[in-house]
């Protein structure tokens, strides 16, 4: 089971954070510090997998990878596959670069909803929903396509309702 997704700045700036086990928000804060110190630590060219026992319990690891200004950070259990979930990052990444034309960080700091929805079509409740970036983009136009269609059922009846209160 997927325990976080979690996008860090190089600085440390949570960029998003995603917990699918409760944690209070102060703790939140305390294992993202621990985890942005285990990415600070680590070396160039080592492997993207690391232990994570010590901040998120028994049996935890982690897998990340570095695009640019970014850490894209997922954490996990034994349950789940090391290589898969490396994979899923680069669904989530490539998913994004479609979706932004070569994601940035600007775009993750003002798109938030957008990213949001984009992770919850891929993962939800810490299980792995969609593997496929273009049925996630798909997914994601028919929500823009709905809600467009919401808000203006949702003006048309404003208008309504402000005629007959005259």
């Amino acid at each position: 089971m997927i325990r976080a997704v979690i996008i860090l700045s190089t600085e440390g700036k949570v960029r998003l954070s995603k917990f699918y086990h409760y944690q209070p928000p102060e703790k939140q804060q305390e294992m993202i510090r621990g985890l942005y110190g285990v990415l600070r630590a680590r070396p160039e060219g080592v492997s993207n997998f690391a232990p994570v026992e010590a901040i998120f319990g028994v049996d935890t690891q982690m897998v990340y990878k570095h695009y640019a200004t970014l850490y894209f950070v997922f954490v996990f259990d034994s349950s789940e596959n090391e290589l898969a979930m490396l994979d899923l990052i680069q669904v989530f990444v490539e998913t994004l670069d479609k979706c932004f034309k070569n994601v940035c960080e600007l775009d993750i700091v003002y798109n938030f909803n957008k990213l949001h929805t984009i992770l919850d079509e891929i993962i939800i409740g810490g299980q792995v929903l969609e593997t496929s970036s273009d049925e996630v983009l798909r997914a994601l136009e028919e929500i823009t396509r709905l809600e467009k269609t919401a808000n203006s059922v949702g003006l048309s009846t404003k208008s309504v309702i402000d005629r007959l209160s005259r």
